[in-house]
């Protein structure tokens, strides 16, 4: 997939004016600073970091909600499996006490690494000329093009990927390593001068955050996969409890491009929520966690009554 200037993407600033009205960008939450990837442009918004969530006073963080909906109209919070459930009991308890379809909580089946890039993704978009219920439900969509995965230097805690038992006991042989792949197919080798993973089938970047691993391996997948280039940035704190060992490198492929992502989302049909009214693309809205009606099954034809010959 090459990349390609689309006049369709409409930039826009915090204060600005899209169609005579004011348009605010949709505000795109982490739950941690290392989930906060930096920005790639300067036209990338910035993360919110929503910090300690667990740990501070119920009423603190419900007042910073409520002006992070005065600021931005709506709030997306995008946010790992790792996470502490304090941290994702917290969230919804927020989001029930304000009553609010402004708040969109995301949880997608990603490793924290993907997470973190899939949140940039749509810090990207929301400068764009779309509207909060189509940014938020943007996520499931560009969640297709992420591949993510791991070199682990175990895997006898990995539980997010099917191990096999011999696998399990290679694990504890020292020097063993597996490349593991979570999303969007699992897939795991045994790493050596032969293994490979299956990768995407258009052009990416991959992005490469190193734990407590040193693996040579992890340098080739980039051309195996046929990546741009590779960047590397700091391992997420949640990535040690998502793949069961701190012992790691963590990696995931993804488009960067904006006009590309851009182009991804508007060529999707979009509807309307049946139930709060919101632009959605895909099945479920993101906000009110509304699906579309099912239509009721249309009645049995009668039969025609027929005299017997």
């Amino acid at each position: 997939m090459k990349s390609s200037r689309l006049s369709g993407v409409t930039p826009v600033s915090r204060r600005g004016v899209k169609s005579g009205e004011l348009r605010v960008p949709t505000a795109i939450a982490v739950t941690s600073a290392d989930m906060a990837l930096p920005v790639q442009d300067e036209r990338t918004m910035p993360a919110v970091v929503l910090k300690d969530l667990d740990k501070r006073p119920l009423e603190q963080t419900l007042a910073e909600f409520v002006a992070l909906i005065e600021q931005y109209g709506h709030v997306v919070v995008v946010y790992s499996g790792a996470v502490p459930d304090a941290v994702t009991r917290r969230l919804h308890t927020l989001r029930s006490l304000l009553e609010s379809d402004r708040i969109a909580l995301f949880r997608p089946d990603l490793p924290p690494l993907g997470i973190a890039v899939l949140a940039r993704q749509l810090r990207q978009l929301a400068t764009c000329d779309l509207s909060p219920g189509v940014l938020a439900s943007a996520g499931r969509l560009l969640t297709h093009y992420l591949h993510s995965g791991a070199v682990l230097g175990s895997v006898a805690k990995l539980d997010r990927v099917p191990v096999t038992l011999k696998a399990h006991a290679k694990s504890w042989m020292p020097g063993t390593q597996f490349a593991v792949v979570a999303h969007p197919e699992p897939q795991l080798v045994r790493v050596g001068p032969d293994a490979v993973l299956g990768g995407p089938e258009f052009s990416t970047w991959l992005l490469v955050a190193r734990g407590q691993l040193q693996s040579d391996w992890i340098g080739g997948l980039a051309p195996s996969w046929g990546a741009h280039g590779l960047r590397e940035t700091p391992l997420p704190a949640e990535s040690a409890e998502w793949w069961g060992t701190g012992r790691l490198i963590e990696f995931t492929s993804y488009l960067a491009d904006l006009s590309v992502l851009y182009q991804l989302v508007t060529s999707v049909r979009q509807t309307s929520c049946h139930w709060c009214g919101i632009d959605v693309i895909g099945d479920r809205c993101v906000f009110c966690s509304a699906t579309p009606p099912v239509p009721d099954p249309p009645a049995p034809r009668a039969l025609e009554q027929r005299t017997p010959a």
